[in-house]
């Protein structure tokens, strides 16, 4: 299982490092000039250099990526003398960092990312994203948590009544899941639930994971605002899931295993439990890691339909004012995110498969 495990880590570094190239060399060619942006009007020669400078942007393009690997990488090499150059030790940037070897003017440093600063507002990357994830991570995590209980419930009742009233609802409830594209579905939801019926749901079309309270007394945590937003989410989730578990219970259904346990008296919930629903359970556990990653990157029309403060409204507001590192950071987040989630859907195989460990 270690073996296994440090290949799986190994595959996943390879695929960040690979992530972490491609998002550098495609915001550094796409059109535009953050300093003339952020200038807007006020724009000369002499105060765009001096921005390009500050940012770093000055110096040759494969320069600025090798300090872009060393800003996002927890170990890091600097010039602690050369304040000009693109790998200076700036102790205010690094605060938290810990020097673990230091040789002359050369340090090596164990740090956190660090995913610089926004262009617009000026404040960390980190920080943004801090903001966002929560509200993003609450809306996937149910979202998801929905469709896999619902999903696995339907899968397998369609699956123990072939051909009969319950599987060919869950049928055509399925195709129809599928084939809705999400930014239809929370427009049409939104207008259905908050607008149509909003005076028997009290629904709202907007609104977010926190509320500021009308009468000054500050935030407080919303979860009537979760409602359509995850009820949304999970619509194609749950329609996979259904379809796979369904397909997946019926084949392990008809293994000799399962006949044999039949034979021996054995109770349908036993068979389901104990024998039948882990066999069926890779496919779905391939379902369910990819949507939840996806769920994560994927719930930005969502988020911007709805106006829900997550991940996804800060890469739109990103996009629109060219703040290429906040939009590279988050990009850059849900990759590795996603990348966790599939070496941990992988060692959920091995648990359920031990046949995989020794492929």
């Amino acid at each position: 299982m270690f073996r296994y495990t440090l290949i799986r880590l190994m595959y996943g570094i390879l695929v960040l490092f690979g992530v972490v190239t491609l998002i550098f060399f495609l915001f550094n060619v796409l059109p535009g000039d953050p300093a003339r942006m952020m200038l807007g009007q006020r724009a000369d020669i002499t105060s765009v250099d001096a921005i390009n400078r500050d940012l770093g942007r000055d110096k040759p393009l494969i320069v600025q990526y090798f300090s872009f690997l060393n800003d996002v990488s927890p170990v890091s090499f600097h010039n602690t003398e050369a304040k000009t150059s693109a790998f200076y030790f700036d102790k205010e940037r690094y605060a938290a960092a810990m020097q673990v070897l230091s040789i002359g003017s050369s340090t090596v440093v164990f740090k956190k990312p660090y995913l610089r600063r926004s262009y617009q507002s000026k404040r960390p990357v980190s920080e943004i994203l801090s903001e966002a994830f929560v509200p993003t991570m609450v809306l996937a995590t149910v979202a998801m948590i929905a469709a896999t209980i619902l999903g696995l419930i339907m899968g397998i009742i369609s699956a123990l009544n072939k051909d009969g009233w319950f599987d060919r609802i869950s049928l055509i409830v399925s195709i129809l899941g599928m084939s809705l594209p999400s930014f239809f579905a929370a427009i049409l939801i939104a207008w259905f639930f908050a607008y149509v019926l909003a005076d028997f749901t009290g629904l709202s079309m907007f609104g977010s994971l926190y509320t500021v309270d009308d009468f000054g007394r500050g935030e407080y945590i919303d979860l009537k605002n979760l409602i359509l937003p995850a009820f949304t989410l999970a619509i194609r989730p749950l329609a996979i899931i259904t379809e796979l578990t369904r397909s997946s219970m019926l084949e392990v259904m008809s293994q000799d295993y399962i006949r044999t346990a039949r034979a021996k008296g054995l109770s349908l919930y036993r068979i389901i439990t104990r024998h039948a629903l882990k066999n069926a359970l890779n496919p779905v556990v391939t379902a369910v890691s990819g949507w939840f990653a996806s769920l994560m990157a994927g719930a930005v029309f969502v988020e911007y339909i709805f106006d829900w403060k997550g991940v996804g409204v800060v890469i739109v507001d990103g996009l629109e004012k060219y703040d290429f590192p906040v939009v590279m950071g988050a990009v850059l987040f849900i990759s590795v995110l996603l990348i966790i989630i599939n070496i941990f859907a992988d060692l959920v195989y091995g648990i359920l498969d031990p046949r995989i460990r020794y492929a």
